[in-house]
């Protein structure tokens, strides 16, 4: 085999090898675990996990809010295969804004709850979502 002939058949299997991580990494997407109302005259919330989306394995884990200014004091993380984790400090969310997303625990983890301490900033009713990337 030629130098020229190896040279296109390492092309072509390259090639190849890229289409397959680019197709692989299309399945990657967020999608949101669970959504829940916000109450002014509550400090925190407890969302536990109910089965269904909470039981696939994420990657990651991100908090978005609608409706209000919430200022997000801790965030505490339950994770199946992992010790509990007191995630961060997020501080004022705007309605439509999202945290950084946190890593899950090893490659990918089953999220089992997740504890908010949260103050709403304005008068207008607000939602929590957490959202997994998997």
């Amino acid at each position: 085999m030629s130098a020229r002939s190896a040279m296109r058949a390492l092309g072509l299997a390259s090639m190849a090898l890229l289409g397959a991580v680019g197709s692989a990494s299309a399945a990657d997407e967020w999608f949101v675990l669970a959504e829940q109302p916000l109450s002014a005259s509550s400090p925190s919330v407890e969302i536990k996990s109910e089965g269904n989306r909470w039981e696939r394995n994420v990657k990651q884990v991100k908090l978005t809010v609608e409706g209000a200014d919430v200022d997000i004091k801790q965030v505490a993380l339950n994770w199946d295969n992992a010790p509990d984790e007191t995630v961060w400090s997020v501080g004022t969310l705007k309605p439509g804004g999202e945290t950084a997303p946190k890593d899950s625990p090893g490659r990918k983890g089953r999220l089992k709850g997740i504890k908010v301490q949260y103050k709403i900033l304005t008068d207008a009713p607000a939602t929590l979502k957490v959202w997994g990337f998997d």
